[in-house]
């Protein structure tokens, strides 16, 4: 049953309902399980996700090992990263369910944090579930922790992005003498401020990057100071966007108080300035905004000036980010490709939400919630297991396409009446068509040209397919 669950998840995602009544009959899970169709109902998929939660921790351990015999994939560089999935319904009765901040622009409904720790090539080593009010930076100890049970610690890198990095965090790492490559919060930056300015030290890694290193005097940490011109222009379009905003805000409430013909209340506009300048905080430090006392009707009229200092900054500054690690024999380069490797887990989460429908969350349950998280993550399993067959293989990276293509694959039943027995039937997989056999080729799939029937159907009277 739970590779009935898991099954589904990758090819189908859907409601154990909707697997029991309709996807399963019109898979050929039933020949190559051995489970015959009236086996698979509603209910014995629920108490499988009851038993299967219990043996988390070793279907992670097994992974790890799996991954290098495979793939030849070593884990010394694990990614790890947060991400929040919400739920349909009050969920009063799950304690893990709350409301905090969301990555899917859903914070009206309560959520859970799920910590997913991947090797360097995105291949998934475990994670953990979270309170959905829990702060990414007090979940670093206790995955560090966990994994390093379940995969050991020599040799570990640990790459996180800046959610991480709370001085008690980095603390810990240090003194535990773990290693670490973390993306430190956009306000260090002017820490460093002359180090940026400096027209030297710079190395181009490729195309549109640079990147300095330089030291922490206080904690001893390498700094890897980056530069990008494709993050640059981003960053330049989002403070023009937001000043824009606020620029037309501003102009309208001027116009109204000019208009006004009775004294306004100044503390009401006040408040009006604080929500405009708080709905765009990107750019809100570049204005200075004042209320000045004049002999209009309205008692004042409204200045508007630009700061100049966050011009300065933000032209030294955009495109710039800071990396923080305690790694001494890597090169610039090398940090920084491992940093950007991050992109991995990222893409992981875009995979259980977009193709394997983690969210939302339909059960109420905090043992099936759990169960229904695990199922997802080791569909997510089969997911880049076929993606690194894939691309070992030259046909790409796109699990979906080669799934998508081999469903078009059926088998039928043959019947055969005979004189003396009744009828024969036998089960034949249709023959591919050049496409598939092409791709089944590459893959080094030889399919079965007839499959074993089911127990269970065998004495059942013989119905064409």
């Amino acid at each position: 049953m739970a590779a009935v669950l898991v099954s589904a998840r990758l090819c189908e995602p859907s409601s154990e309902l909707h697997i029991a009544e309709d996807w399963y009959r019109r898979t050929a899970l039933s020949d190559l399980l051995q489970l015959d169709e009236a086996q698979v109902n509603k209910d014995r998929q629920y108490r499988a996700l009851d038993e299967l939660l219990v043996h988390k921790a070793a279907l992670e351990a097994h992974l790890s090992r799996r991954c290098g015999e495979l793939f030849a994939r070593e884990n010394e560089v694990l990614l790890y990263d947060v991400t929040s999935t919400f739920f349909e319904g009050h969920a009063l009765g799950n304690p893990l369910a709350q409301r905090g901040y969301s990555r899917d622009h859903r914070p009206d409904c309560k959520q859970v944090c799920i910590a997913l720790v991947v090797s360097f090539d995105g291949f998934p080593l475990g994670y953990e579930v979270f309170p959905g009010n829990t702060h990414d930076s007090r979940t670093v100890q206790t995955i560090v922790t966990t994994m390093e049970a379940r995969h050991g610690v020599v040799g570990r890198v640990w790459i996180a992005d800046r959610g991480m990095s709370s001085a008690s965090n980095l603390a810990w790492l240090r003194e535990t003498q773990r290693r670490y490559i973390i993306g430190a919060p956009k306000s260090e930056l002017k820490k460093f401020a002359a180090a940026l300015a400096a027209a030297t030290g710079w190395r181009k890694l490729r195309e549109g990057v640079e990147v300095k290193l330089t030291r922490c005097l206080e904690t001893h940490d390498t700094i890897i100071l980056c530069r990008s011109a494709e993050r640059r222009t981003k960053e330049r379009a989002m403070h023009e966007k937001f000043s824009a905003r606020i620029e037309t805000a501003l102009a309208r409430l001027a116009a109204r108080i000019e208009r006004s013909r009775t004294r306004i209340d100044p503390t009401a506009v006040n408040r009006q300035i604080g929500r405009i300048l708080q709905a765009n905080q990107r750019a809100a430090a570049r204005f200075d905004v004042r209320l000045i006392d004049s002999g209009s009707p309205a008692g004042f009229h409204l200045h508007v000036a630009h700061n100049a200092a966050f011009d300065d900054w933000a032209a030294l500054s955009e495109g710039a980010y800071v990396l923080r690690s305690n790694i001494t024999d890597w090169s610039d380069e090398q940090l920084w490709k491992a940093y950007i490797q991050l992109s991995q887990a990222e893409a992981a989460f875009r995979i259980h939400k977009d193709q394997l429908r983690v969210r939302p969350i339909w059960h109420q349950r905090a043992d099936r919630v759990q169960a229904h998280i695990l199922v997802c993550f080791l569909a997510f399993v089969l997911w880049k297991t076929l993606e690194l067959w894939q691309q070992k293989s030259g046909l790409g990276n796109s699990p979906r396409t080669v799934l998508e293509e081999l469903a078009r694959i059926h088998s039928h039943d043959v019947i055969l009446p005979t004189p003396t027995h009744g009828e024969i039937r036998l089960r034949c997989v249709t023959h591919p068509d050049p496409a598939q056999a092409a791709l089944l080729e590459r893959l080094g799939i030889v399919l079965p040209k007839r499959m074993r029937l089911a127990e269970a159907e065998i004495p059942q009277i013989a119905i064409s397919a």
